[in-house]
């Protein structure tokens, strides 16, 4: 058999042994790159930066939107509560017996109950001055001897509001100017 491997071949296979070892450092990335290293860990900071905003911004739009559907809802009981008042007012001026009046005035009781349960307060400014974040005027009147301009003198639909948020402006006759004014 004769021997057909080129010994160039051998040769190559073997790593080049240098002749001093401590000749050639060892270099690692960050010390090859170090622009390159900065940049990268620049990038990070900024994504992980952007994450935290992503994150919290997220939060506050859940917050919002529950809410927002919580005070829906709630409003959607204030309407339901209006009407059932108007209801027992006419039944009382139609002389509906007692026990039936007294039955309506539980279930509103126990409405109202929850409403101040969620946080909801009634705003019934009558005698107080306007304030255009929890009322809405609806006609001004002129004031009498007694009354000063701009005090609210009749609440003709009550307001709600949540803690500094109002829910429904309380819809009411304001004092203007006296008559002599005008």
């Amino acid at each position: 058999m004769q021997d057909t491997s080129d010994p160039r071949q051998d040769e190559k296979l073997e790593p080049e042994a240098s002749d001093n070892p401590e000749s050639e450092p060892v270099v690692t990335p960050l010390e090859a790159e170090p622009a390159e290293a900065i940049d990268y860990k620049d990038r990070w900071l900024r994504a992980e930066a952007e994450l935290q905003n992503f994150r919290r911004r997220a939060r506050r739009e859940v917050d919002e939107s529950r809410r927002a559907a919580e005070e829906a809802v709630l409003l959607d009981l204030v309407a339901w509560l209006d009407d059932l008042e108007r209801a027992h007012r006419a039944a009382g001026e139609a002389g509906a017996p007692g026990p039936w009046s007294e039955g309506i005035q539980l279930v509103l009781q126990k409405g109202r109950d929850y409403l101040e349960r969620q946080g909801m307060i009634v705003v019934d400014p009558a005698g107080e001055p306007f304030d255009p974040r929890f009322h809405e005027a609806i006609l001004e009147v002129p004031s009498g001897e007694d009354v000063t301009p701009g005090t609210v003198t009749q609440v003709v639909h009550r307001g709600y509001r949540r803690g500094e948020r109002s829910l429904r402006a309380a819809r009411v006759v304001v004092a203007g100017g006296t008559a002599d004014e005008t």
